[in-house]
């Protein structure tokens, strides 16, 4: 199943930032194990811009549920929703059933303006209300299935049985074994005739909970503090408001991402989504957890997902997947930007040797204190550079035609021999490197993901065999100071960080995601408040 078939405006109106695009809510779940707690985490929830709160009262001691119900729903300084979650459907009540359903009465009784009821004893409890309710209150039958996300056939049988009940809203949340599961749940959501909420759990399911506002959900969670979180892969209300925008998400918000694994460490997310509000593109920026690239683009080929960043280890499979392919991206074999053009075709470009290799050329000029005058400062200089995957392969294809002499040290040698030909150069497997210095002021480029994030003590080359080198590059970006550049920089090496290769490509991507000129220096200040 796809989302090809969605009916979604795809006008590209850029109206001001302000205006807001969806009326899906965002609901902070409160867990504490007093009402006092509750009550200081619902005013926390109101100043971080929560529209509700959901108040698990499940997670309370001694819960006395006439009483401290009273005090919640009266005292809450946002529209609640009440759940009383059993140890059976993932909550913390491990209790007497039939008390449950009374206190989830009670709710009812004292005027919550939602109360969660699961779908495994729904009838029973419309059975005992017996139609007394009062008409604020509405009813949220939920269903949550913490294996998998089944078929598209199976949700909507799903749903017709919860609207059996007499819901007055659907709440359906499952798991994502593959970021592709949430398609499924997008095309339920944007066909309901009544007021749902559609939720896929876990960290592949992350954009299920941000495009609820594109597809029409009644609304989202999100948690009032990072890892304190009702259900796996829930987003912070403040990355919900400030980092994705969430308030002009709409029907035809464009999506874009970052197409990695791992991808949590990304700072992609805040560069582009704060740069497109700056200039009111209605576009949003995801991380996207993907495992198969082609899957991914089969199952999300609406003419609204249009643009992509590719990162490790994603950038050859995205190049098998493009229907069209910039020259230098097809020299290089690997793309780092996929476009969606008007008439659906797949075109991939490589942005990542233009942003490297611009940064090195930099770094070479002010420390030589030369000018941008003509020729490449890498030419003749002998050029190191560390991996021989997509981004190894776009420093080499760059240095190559910048005129530098190209050496690739690569894990597996065969590897190495095999880019190295490409480009006129010399290859030599990784455990050569160290004693590799065939002549002294050598240019290092490390391409490989050692030393990144969280593995930050690694290194792929040892301290005393960087003092053959004038400049070192590393790729890696979080951290911005790897253990590499740091040992480089005690060593006299000038040193470049990955950051400049990032924020030279993000100028270009950025160009070709909106049709617009690039915020310079929005992109520059933002990505040095994130490293």
């Amino acid at each position: 199943m796809t989302l090809s078939s969605i009916p979604l405006a795809t006008s590209d109106l850029q109206i001001s930032g302000g205006i807001r695009r969806s009326s899906t809510q965002i609901c902070a779940p409160v867990m504490a194990e007093t009402v006092d707690q509750m009550l200081l985490l619902m005013r926390k929830a109101k100043e971080l811009g929560a529209d509700l709160v959901e108040v698990r009262v499940d997670f309370l001691k001694n819960f006395n549920p006439r009483q401290d119900l009273e005090i919640l729903i009266k005292q809450s300084p946002l529209p609640t929703l009440i759940t009383y979650r059993p140890i059976w459907e993932g909550g913390q009540y491990d209790g007497d059933e039939s008390q449950r359903q009374n206190a989830l009465r009670v709710a009812v009784e004292l005027g919550a303006d939602y109360v969660d009821v699961e779908l495994k004893v729904a009838h029973d409890f419309y059975n005992a209300i017996q139609g007394k309710k009062p008409e604020k209150v509405k009813i949220i039958v939920s269903s949550h299935n913490y294996q998998n996300t089944p078929s598209v056939e199976e949700i909507g049988d799903l749903v017709a049985k919860i609207l059996s009940t007499g819901a007055d809203i659907v709440k359906v949340a499952t798991t994502a074994l593959d970021i592709v599961d949430s398609a499924r749940v997008f095309q339920v959501l944007v066909h309901s005739q009544v007021p749902m909420i559609g939720i896929v759990m876990g960290e592949k399911g992350l954009m299920s909970r941000i495009l609820s506002a594109k597809f029409g959900g009644f609304l989202t969670f999100g948690s009032i503090e990072a890892g304190v979180i009702s259900a796996p892969g829930q987003p912070t209300v403040t990355d919900l408001l400030d980092l994705y925008n969430f308030r002009q998400i709409g029907p035809d918000t464009k999506v874009h991402g970052v197409i990695g694994n791992p991808i949590g460490h990304s700072k992609s997310p805040h560069l582009y989504n704060g740069a497109f509000k700056s200039v009111n593109f209605n576009g949003i920026y995801l991380p996207l957890l993907v495992d198969n690239v082609a899957n991914f683009l089969n199952t999300y080929s609406s003419p609204d997902f249009v643009g992509y960043s590719y990162t490790i280890p994603h950038k050859e499979a995205g190049f098998n997947c493009c229907d069209e392919i910039d020259p230098i991206a097809k020299e290089i074999g690997a793309i780092s930007c996929m476009i969606r053009r008007p008439d659906g075709k797949l075109k991939g470009y490589n942005v990542d040797y233009l942003g490297a290799i611009a940064a090195i050329e930099e770094g070479l000029r002010a420390s030589n204190g030369a000018s941008n005058g003509s020729g490449s400062p890498l030419a003749g200089k002998l050029f190191v550079v560390m991996g021989a995957g997509g981004a190894g392969k776009a420093l080499a294809f760059g240095g190559k035609e910048k005129g530098a002499r190209v050496v690739v040290a690569n894990r597996s040698y065969d590897k190495a021999k095999q880019l190295a030909s490409k480009v006129g150069g010399e290859a030599i497997s990784l455990a050569e490197l160290e004693n590799f210095h065939p002549e002294e002021g050598m240019i290092l480029a490390n391409t490989t993901s050692v030393g990144m994030k969280p593995k930050i003590e690694n290194t792929p080359l040892p301290k005393h065999a960087l003092k053959h080198y004038s400049l070192v590059f590393d790729a890696i970006y979080t951290p911005k100071l790897t253990r590499l550049l740091r040992e480089a920089e005690e060593s006299g090496a000038t040193i470049v960080y990955g950051t400049e290769m990032f924020i030279n490509q993000a100028f270009v991507q950025f160009e070709k995601f909106t049709g617009l000129p690039a915020p310079k220096q929005l992109i520059r200040d933002t990505l040095a408040r994130n490293t």
